[in-house]
Formats: structure tokens, C-alpha cells, sequence
């Protein structure tokens, strides 16, 4: 099972680091991550494997949301299919 989280938010160091280390604390591991700065602007498209989270997957996206208010950043996390069905035609 996989999940997708974005970023999207104003630059500042250690966005990457801050979230991965969420997923490292719930034993998510990051698959792929894609991200850009635009002028001051981050975007970040993270697919992790969510098969051996060690809590509840809305435990996850609740620390993730914290994190995103806690930074001023956009953090949305939902689970692939969701994702695929939000974005098929």
C-alpha cells in the first residue's frame, strides 16, 4: 500500500528533512520524492510505502498536518487510490 504527500509552501531549510522524519517515526519509507524551488517557493511530491506503519494511516496524516501549520506549509497526505481516483479521467 502507497501513499502520496505534497508540499507546497514558502522555502525554508529542512522542509525534507522534517517530513521524512515524520514518515521514519510512523515506519513509512519514502519511495520516490520529486521537488523544486520556484524563486522562494517549494513543491515537493513524495510516494511512500505505507504497508508496514506502525499506527493508524489518519495518525499519519494528522502529523503531517501539524507539521504543515507548524511550518506555514500545505502538507496533504492521502492514500494512492484516492489519489489515482482524484486524478483519473
Amino acid at each position: 500500500m502507497r501513499a502520496v504527500v505534497t508540499v507546497i509552501g514558502k522555502d525554508t531549510v529542512g522542509i525534507l528533512h522534517k517530513v521524512s522524519g515524520i514518515c521514519a517515526e510512523y515506519n513509512v519509507n519514502v519511495i520516490e520524492v520529486t521537488q523544486s524551488v520556484l524563486q522562494d517557493m517549494f513543491a515537493m511530491i513524495m510516494l511512500v510505502d505505507i504497508t508496514g506503519i506502525n499506527a493508524d494511516f489518519a495518525k499519519l496524516v494528522d502529523s503531517m498536518d501539524s507539521l504543515g501549520s507548524q511550518l506555514g506549509l500545505s502538507i496533504h497526505t492521502m492514500h494512492e487510490d484516492i489519489f489515482n481516483s482524484m486524478h483519473s479521467v
